[in-house]
């Protein structure tokens, strides 16, 4: 049978120079309101499967779609991404984000791509990392035992890459979350499309009472290269792939840990520091 992606997402995607420009343009905004600052994106191979492990935060749609144009500049690589359900079963938003590399999140989908030597990024955490609940330690990683992404690069041999993203859990503050009685007509309309009731999103506010983002800086790390290779003889494979999911937690927490040192001495994490520094001296 000859391989294939579900919902008739195209296997290879080459982007023209108008489609750059479409990316470019899309994340233009959210770039100029957030200035964000790339770490060690060279770590990220220039050929082969690779995927980036990542931390989901609670802007996950402002933040990580500024890692695709940024990894194509510096790498020359197209990051394929994964989507919820629930937008690629929407026609015609279905055929855009195909069209630029984005595939329904699922098994079949990734494994395709990464024997075919594609680069993906995932979030072990999904959506319920990504909702937040009021009063919960912000940049937290809550992979609930997840091994998916560790038996997909034992089996593939893809390479690793913890990449981490700091600046979008506190663009907004959480008002009210998903469990709150208030938010039971939000969460039966989740559950109604076939979401779990945990995937509520909290309702959040901005700049004072607005949904406009604070424009916090953001900030991407991607750490060392970790090569799945020792642990793809292993005689227990859910073993292997829970110690290679482990090595890989660590690895990003020391990454996450390193940006918020990083943005702790940064006069320019504010948009008010930022002007300061384009005034003379």
């Amino acid at each position: 049978m000859p391989e294939s992606l579900t919902d008739g997402a195209p296997l290879e995607v080459r982007l023209s120079a108008a489609d750059r420009l479409v990316i470019e343009a899309i994340t233009a905004p959210t770039r100029a309101w957030t200035s964000p600052i790339f770490h060690g994106l060279d770590n990220i191979p220039a050929e082969g499967p690779v995927l980036l492990v990542g931390n989901h935060t609670l802007t996950g749609g402002l933040d990580a779609p500024l890692l695709l144009p940024e990894v194509l500049r510096q790498r020359g690589r197209l990051l394929r991404g994964l989507a919820e359900d629930v937008l690629i079963r929407v026609p015609g938003l279905r055929e855009f984000l195909q069209h630029f590399g984005i595939v329904r999140g699922n098994r079949r989908n990734c494994m395709t791509l990464l024997r075919r030597g594609e680069a993906l990024i995932v979030f072990p955490g999904g959506g319920r990392e990504a909702v937040g609940r009021k009063g919960e330690q912000k940049y937290t990683l809550d992979w609930r035992g997840r091994t998916g992404f560790a038996h997909m690069a034992i089996e593939t041999g893809a390479t690793i890459v913890p990449i981490a993203m700091i600046g979008g859990d506190d663009v907004y503050d959480i008002v009210l979350d998903g469990r709150h009685p208030m938010m039971t007509p939000l969460r039966k309309v989740v559950e109604a499309i076939g979401l779990k009731s945990d995937l509520t999103p909290p309702l959040i506010r901005g700049i004072g009472p607005t949904l406009i983002p604070r424009p916090e800086r953001f900030y991407f790390s991607a750490g060392a290269p970790i090569d799945p290779e020792p642990w793809r003889a292993a005689d227990n494979p859910e073993a292997a792939a829970t110690e290679l999911r482990d090595v890989v937690r660590k690895a990003l927490e020391e990454e996450i840990r390193f940006l918020l040192a990083e943005r702790a001495k940064d006069p320019g994490r504010t948009l008010a520091g930022r002007l300061r520094g384009l005034l003379p001296r």
